[in-house]
């Protein structure tokens, strides 16, 4: 497995933090911050689809 190279955790309220990252290989990772070696990942194109979706409000009713 290629190095992944975190970006800063994006934060909410309390402690929720996440964080993105990527590696050399095409992967994206997301994981809780503090918690980098327990990750789901997937391709890049994904991680692109899912930004976009939440971007675009197809998230919208999980923040009501």
């Amino acid at each position: 497995m290629s190095e992944i190279q975190w970006e800063e955790p994006f934060c909410g309220e309390g402690n929720s933090c996440f964080r993105i990252g990527v590696d050399a290989t095409g992967n994206a990772y997301i994981a809780v911050h503090g918690e980098e070696d327990r990750f789901i990942t997937d391709s890049r194109d994904a991680l692109r689809t899912m930004i976009l979706d939440i971007k675009a409000g197809k998230a919208d009713h999980l923040l009501r």
